[in-house]
């Protein structure tokens, strides 16, 4: 392990334009749970599904009934170390794009540039209006749940749902564009706390790979990826990635 962070650490002093991708790995130091890994919140709990969330009014209660038991502690999390490191090399002047599966918005806490981060799966601290688009903080729309227990309503009438990408809903084309915009210009790509299953946001580190660019991969745990990474390094993304990048 000692020579694999030595050879990574070298490439990545090489880099100066390096493409960032994090997965739920790197915000478990924060206490936000790992909702697909091993012992993950989706094996205990099924998810509701976009499409029934759209049609049924009682997986509308059941959606928001979980995020109203969840959000307390999902708003309490702050950023950890490795949140930290990123902005860190942004600072450095060799962060390219940071693009995150994350709904926790923790690496916009910690201090990266909205112009540098990518939010491929939304946000959890907004809902959005499905009607006008709008968006409203999490805070006020759970106000209006808990108020009557109704699925809450956005000013002009049309039903809210968490500003999130929910199972079976497609990503926002824009944020994909940008992310994998970023694969082809960037000169390493440096993967943390994913285990690079769930697509098609793991192709943006890929894409990256297959132009060409060193891939090093963190993560504690095999990734789906790990036979096409230059070096994976098996720990805590938490822990490893301060050294990494300092």
């Amino acid at each position: 392990m000692p020579e694999k962070i030595s050879r990574a650490k070298e490439l990545i002093a090489g880099a100066k334009k390096i493409l960032v991708f994090t997965g739920a790995g790197v915000s478990t130091g924060s206490g936000i749970p790992d909702y697909r890994g091993p012992g993950g919140v989706w094996l205990k709990r099924e998810p509701v599904l976009y499409r029934d969330f759209l049609a049924s009014t009682r997986a509308k209660l059941d959606y928001w009934k979980y995020k109203a038991d969840t959000f307390p502690a999902f708003r309490a999390a702050v950023p950890n170390a490795a949140h930290k490191a990123v902005v860190a090399l942004e600072r450095a002047g060799r962060l390219l794009a940071l693009v995150t599966q994350n709904i926790d918005s923790l690496h916009r806490a910690a201090g990266t540039h909205t112009d540098k981060l990518i939010e491929l799966h939304g946000s959890g601290l907004y809902a959005e209006c499905l009607d006008c688009l709008n968006w409203i903080s999490m805070e006020e729309a759970l106000e209006k749940f808990r108020a009557d227990g109704a699925p809450p309503l956005c000013s002009c009438g049309g039903w809210l749902k968490p500003a999130v990408v929910m199972f079976g809903e497609p990503l926002v084309p824009e944020s994909l564009v940008k992310a994998f915009k970023a694969a082809e210009d960037c000169d390493l790509v440096l993967s943390a706390g994913s285990s690079l299953a769930v697509e098609p946001a793991a192709s943006v580190p890929l894409s990256a790979k297959a132009g060409g660019k060193p891939y090093i991969i963190v993560n504690l745990g095999a990734t789906a990826h790990d036979k096409a990474a230059d070096i994976k390094l098996d720990g805590d993304a938490c822990e490893i990635l301060p050294d990494l990048l300092s």
